[in-house]
């Protein structure tokens, strides 16, 4: 049995919204790739979701693989009979092509694509990039607003890793196309932004159709694991989006899995037993 995975199998559905495989070796990193991580093979999580009661995987198609999903492939043929895997793909918004290419993934994963991951990483000040590698595009292009309409129609969300300064950009997006859900990653990283930032994601809630990942806490924490200083935020997090927050980065080993388990019950202290039970379930993603 996996230590420490008794605590967390108390749901009879757990689901895991947020985790990036690489294997360098079997498939080699896009000539483009933005960093280049050591392995963190599918095949050893498999076992580990098993073993920790895992029941739903969203696969985060990460940015050294750019828009090659071949090791998103290969994952999916890897999922073991207790846990059902999930996955978002990355393309360039900014390409014409993209909507097109969406339709195509939905497709070829047959129910398994949740969503488009856009990144909006550029500093205040830094302007956004409009080609090369698949990062940092302009979220007020017309073609990114076409992305976000075609992305409701093919029935997937936008993924949003952003800085807090972009939140009025994400807001004017998601309030126009009020039918793509918007799932923000990592808090909105809102401990990376100035004294502002806090307020900026959790303006967001105000839109419907968003949904906040409880994840990359160390992101915005100055404290070790289980990032107290946090629990503030959360408080307000837990008011304005009530079951609207879903939960990310479970671990991909025993001993991540329970500090991630600490997190939880530390930071969502505040949420009701029925709002915990919906952010273990992803309920606001329908998974």
């Amino acid at each position: 049995m996996l230590a420490g995975s008794v605590a967390l199998r108390a749901a009879s559905k757990l689901v895991d919204t947020h985790v990036h495989f690489f294997d360098p070796k079997k498939f080699p990193y896009h000539p483009r790739a933005t960093y280049q991580p050591p392995p963190e093979r599918v095949e050893d999580y498999a076992v580990f979701a098993r073993e920790a009661g895992i029941t739903h995987t969203v696969i985060v198609h990460p940015e050294p693989y750019q828009d090659d999903h071949r090791y998103l492939d290969y994952c999916f043929t890897q999922e073991p009979s207790s846990t059902r895997f999930l996955g978002t793909c990355l393309l360039d918004a900014l390409d014409p092509k993209t909507p097109a290419r969406m339709r195509d993934l939905k497709k070829r994963y047959d129910g398994r694509l949740i969503a488009l991951r856009v990144h909006a990483m550029n500093a205040p000040g830094e302007p956004p990039l409009v080609s090369g590698p698949i990062k940092n595009r302009d979220l007020a292009a017309p073609q990114m607003a076409k992305v976000w309409s075609a992305a409701g129609e093919v029935g997937i969300a936008i993924q949003v890793h952003f800085l807090p300064h972009h939140a009025p950009a994400i807001a004017k997006l998601a309030a126009a196309h009020p039918g793509t859900k918007v799932i923000l990653d990592h808090l909105g990283r809102f401990g990376m932004g100035d004294a502002k930032a806090a307020d900026q994601v959790l303006s967001l809630a105000q839109h419907a159709n968003t949904v906040l990942k409880f994840s990359g806490w160390g992101y915005s924490s100055k404290d070790p694991v289980p990032h107290a200083d946090l629990a503030p935020f959360m408080k307000r997090a837990i008011a304005a989006f009530g079951e609207r927050i879903v939960w990310g980065g479970l671990g991909h080993d025993a001993f991540a899995h329970v500090k991630a388990k600490a997190v939880f019950d530390t930071l969502l202290a505040a949420a009701t037993p029925a709002q915990r039970q919906a952010i273990r379930e992803a309920r606001a993603l329908a998974i």
